[in-house]
């Protein structure tokens, strides 16, 4: 089809202007015809503005508008077609909601803690950061022990932190907080540790309570399950025969 400016002229005198009227205001694109000489000099000539829209923005000539109503009447139907099935995904849901929290009940306990309670503080295990000295995974998990100053809320509580810590804002949720239960007879007296002079100590062997043989793809491994006699009590564990025997030969007379 032709369009160029004269035929573009040619059409809006005899179907806009003939039919309409002289317009007020013409928002159209940016075409060439549009913006051409010839164009604002007609325009300018019959006293009607010329409005050009911005690229990429409907909203300017009420395209938008009109997407939106279509939308509106569009998901109108779907909601009024889909209203029980709505219904149904909605009672689906709760039910697997409530599925999934008893689950997650199972492994949650109620703790309550009282002012003067001391509390294991626990650290965030974050990978590549220097936790108090140390790194990666014989970083700590847990600080402290802390005082218990008071209850916050029903899940949040404020601790005595040392100084070292003041820049830590001391109120923590519960879940982040572990008792500390004291043991005396977890606490050693220094001089009943006997200390090497390289500044380690030794546990001795009592003696051997089992022998198992352990096959392997190639090759089998005699082991034994050795009780020692630590500062802490007895324990047992497994260990190589021949590395036993050669430490340790008065295990084996018999």
């Amino acid at each position: 089809m032709d369009y160029s400016l004269e035929r573009l002229a040619e059409l809006y005198i005899n179907e806009i202007l003939r039919l309409h009227g002289i317009p007020v205001s013409i928002v159209s694109d940016r075409d060439s015809r549009f913006i051409s000489r010839f164009w604002s000099s007609l325009q300018e000539a019959l006293g009607s503005r010329l409005k050009f829209s911005t690229a990429f923005h409907p909203q300017t000539y009420g395209q938008s508008e009109r997407v939106i109503q279509i939308l509106e009447d569009m998901l109108r139907a779907c909601i009024i077609e889909f209203e029980d099935k709505v219904k149904i995904i909605k009672d689906r849901l709760k039910i697997a909601s409530d599925r999934q929290k008893s689950y997650a009940d199972l492994k949650r306990r109620e703790i309550e803690y009282k002012a003067g309670d001391k509390v294991f503080l626990k650290v965030s295990p974050w990978k590549k950061i220097m936790r108090f000295g140390k790194k990666g995974k014989l970083s700590l998990r847990f600080i402290g022990p802390y005082e218990m100053l008071e209850r916050v809320d029903l899940v949040a509580y404020k601790l005595a932190l040392p100084p070292e810590l003041d820049k830590i804002h001391n109120v923590f949720h519960v879940s982040m907080l572990r008792r500390y239960r004291s043991d005396p007879s977890h606490v050693l007296p220094i001089e009943s540790i006997e200390v090497n002079p390289d500044l380690t100590y030794g546990e001795e062997p009592i003696q051997i309570l089992a022998r198992e043989l352990k096959e392997l793809r190639n090759k089998s491994i005699p082991l034994v399950k050795v009780l020692w006699k630590t500062h802490f009590g007895e324990e047992a564990t497994w260990e190589q025969k021949e590395d036993m025997r050669v430490q340790y030969p008065h295990l084996f007379r018999d």
